[in-house]
């Protein structure tokens, strides 16, 4: 399989930690959407990362459906979101939480990039409004164990990990100092080789 993205966007981040974490073989082509937008275009119409190529040449495009992909590839015992159940649910609302969180982010480090004039102060507000309060509702849910959900590690353990880390990258004031039990889990994350192989370094 081949991971089309570079591991700066926290959606091809935490599709390349799963990979890892689920033991599938995969190579990488770290194509950005500024320099490469043509080429990104002929895996994805809509010009975004990441997409996957699979074995047999088929495309999948967005984290979301790729993810769902590879929990099925490697079954149910393994997959990173349970497959039924109350388990299943509590997994999904993290990883709600998460994925908002992070789009939020996303959305604020792009208004933050924009000449001054440019800029909609009540619209960037808000954007930095809702991923703190979604850092902060995965602050409170890390609080009582070791991962978001319980005993084992999960999708919305990954994706809490990679949106912290883009955080900390790109608007580090937003977060820095304020979600300690959320710190202290991407810390535990990032200590396990296959997440932290994945963090940017450029």
């Amino acid at each position: 399989m081949i991971l089309i993205g570079r591991n700066l966007s926290p959606f091809v981040r935490r599709t390349a930690a799963s990979l890892n974490l689920l033991d599938l073989p995969y190579t990488q082509r770290p194509l950005s959407t500024a320099d490469n937008a043509e080429t990104i275009r002929g895996f994805n119409p809509l010009g975004r990362v990441p997409a996957l190529v699979m074995e047999d040449g088929e495309v999948l495009v967005d984290s979301v459906a790729i993810l769902d992909a590879l929990d099925e590839m490697a079954g149910a015992d393994r997959a990173l979101v349970p497959r039924m159940g109350a388990e299943r649910r509590a997994v999904l609302r993290a990883l709600a939480l998460a994925v908002g969180a992070t789009e939020k982010l996303v959305g604020a480090y792009y208004e933050s990039r924009r000449p001054e004039a440019l800029v909609w102060p009540d619209y960037a507000t808000k954007l930095r409004g809702q991923a703190e309060a979604g850092f902060a509702a995965l602050d409170r849910l890390a609080e009582p164990g070791e991962w978001l959900c319980g005993e084992r590690l999960s999708q919305a353990d990954v994706t809490a990990t990679c949106g912290l880390d883009f955080a900390d990258l790109v608007l580090p004031d937003l977060v820095a100092g304020r979600f300690p039990a959320l710190s202290a889990l991407r810390d535990r994350a990032n200590a396990i080789a296959a997440i932290a192989s994945t963090r940017w370094t450029k």
